[in-house]
This record gives C-alpha cells, structure tokens and sequence, in this order.
C-alpha cells in the first residue's frame, strides 16, 4: 500500500474550447469499478447527442485498475492520454468522462492528445484534489480519571481521535501515521503514568 495518494475533492464538471470543438471533462470519486462505470454511463445519457464521451479511470490506492476508452476518436488520441493525465497527477479512485461537441476544424492526433490530456489537467487544476494518506488505526484504553485530559491533549495535539466509547473503562479510536507509533506509545505512557493500553490495528486512508 502507497503511503499516500490523490483524488478529486468532489464531482464537477470543467469546459474548454479549441479550435471550436468544446470540451466538457466531468471528473467523479469512485470507490469501485462499478461507480466509475455507472458514473459514465450518466455523462453519457446526459450527452448522448455529443459526438464523443471519452472516458478514463484508476481504481486502487496502488492503481490496480486502470481502464480508458477513446470512444470513436482516432486509437490512443483520447482514453490514454486522459488516462495518463490521472497517473501523472498520482490521482486514484477516481473516473473522468471528457465529452466532445465537434466544430468542425478537425484537430489531428496530436492535437485530440493534448485536447483531452489537457481538459483532464484543468479540470483537476480548477475543480481541486485532496490528499489522502495510510494511517494506522489503534485503540487505547485508558480509565475514566483519566480519559477527558487524555482525549483533550489527543485532539489539542492534532491527533486523529475517530470514536470514543465509554464502558468499565474509556476506549478511544485513534488513527496516527505509522513512523509515530514508537513515540506514541512513549508518548502516551507519559501522559497516563503507565495506565493506558495501546492495540495497534489496522490500516486505512485518511485525509492528510
């Protein structure tokens, strides 16, 4: 598993023109291959009278899956590149669809390369990404004398508390990256005079 990763902050939609044909990439969060699927197949229904809905995704924080379509362009001229456009930009569990409205220069290969590669860059530039890293998930459990400090110090400390659950004692889910977890215990031994219990868990992707 990649330390971390990128992906779009939310669904949107980012037009450009060239040379009269218009360029509409409408980028998605997908989770799933299925997602992505059913995320084109609504820009496609939505655009059914454009001449072309090129689409790209990667799927995987390592990028498992990866899949393009130069729907009716030229071979290689739309998919790929808006596809290699994602990878550059180290961009995962994401789709973008880029839909073509013809106006009547043709632009030539090289030039359909760098209009599609190009719609997905701004896109990415104009409707933002976000970073998201691995992140072990502990639990500690400390008592009741001592949890409200232990949980203030925690958030105060730009720590990631995920849930706090109250029983014979206090159990608090944490999520820290995993080059601190040494000095955490440390840390957290300190803080607890020894009382506190840490379980490392596993792991998982949060924002950074």
């Amino acid at each position: 598993m990649p330390d971390e990763y990128r992906t779009v902050a939310g669904a949107g939609v980012h037009e450009t023109e060239v040379n009269r044909s218009r360029f509409l990439c409408a980028l998605a969060p997908a989770a799933t291959e299925q997602e992505a699927q059913d995320f084109i197949a609504a820009v496609r229904k939505e655009h059914a009278d454009a001449n072309h809905n090129c689409w790209a995704y990667v799927i995987g924080a390592d990028a498992s899956v990866q899949k393009a379509s130069d729907d009716g362009e030229p071979g290689g001229t739309a998919g790929v590149p808006m596809l290699q456009m994602l990878l550059r930009r180290d961009m995962r569990y994401v789709v973008a669809v880029v839909t073509r409205y013809f106006g009547g220069v043709k632009l030539g290969a090289g030039g359909l390369i760098r209009a599609y590669g190009g719609a997905v860059g701004e896109a990415l530039d104009t409707l933002g990404t976000r970073t998201r890293r691995r992140y072990r998930l502990a639990t500690v459990t400390v008592d009741h004398q001592r949890a409200g400090k232990l949980e203030n110090d925690l958030r105060t400390g730009g720590r990631d508390v995920r849930d706090v659950r109250y029983g014979e004692a206090v159990t608090l889910e944490i999520a820290l990256p995993d080059a601190d977890v040494p000095a955490f215990r440390s840390w957290l031994a300190d803080a607890t005079a020894g009382t506190a219990a840490f379980e490392a868990g596993g792991e998982a992707y949060g924002d950074a």
